[in-house]
């Protein structure tokens, strides 16, 4: 649906740009990942790191609960385009990079209840090295 002044702007050739990020530009600020982060967990709920099957995630990718950040959607939005980090997306879609590295599993409270989704989601971690995730 376009309005009269967007078709006269198409007649005349002149292209209208979409910001990508607009509310940057209404103050809010950028979200900047700590130097020692290693996993980007991003969820429109995140559970707390303290949750026993995050606790055995982080402990199978030998990863300390201060080397994860946990994101909604829309914090995503804001970090730079390429993230030098995994990422584990819970029940959200994202096409953000995460250095080549994204688990992608259902909501928390499924993957609590499904063996089905844990099954799904050990399988994408064995799938990489767990050396990956420790410091250099």
């Amino acid at each position: 649906m376009s309005t009269r002044r967007d078709w006269l702007l198409q007649q005349m050739g002149i292209t209208q740009y979409q910001l990508r990020r607009p509310r940057v530009l209404q103050g809010e600020i950028a979200v900047t990942l700590l130097p020692d982060t290693r996993l980007v967990l991003v969820a429109e709920q995140a559970p707390t790191l303290q949750e026993p099957l995050i606790r055995d995630v982080l402990r199978a990718l030998n990863l300390q609960p201060a080397q994860v950040m946990a994101l909604t959607p829309d914090q995503l939005q804001m970090l730079p385009e390429q993230v030098d980090c995994a990422g584990w997306l819970l029940g959200v879609e994202s096409e953000h990079p995460f250095n080549g590295i994204t688990f992608n599993t259902a909501v928390f409270n499924e993957l609590i209840s499904s063996g089905a989704a844990k099954r799904a989601l050990w399988q994408q971690m064995c799938n990489h090295d767990s050396h990956l995730f420790s410091h250099p």
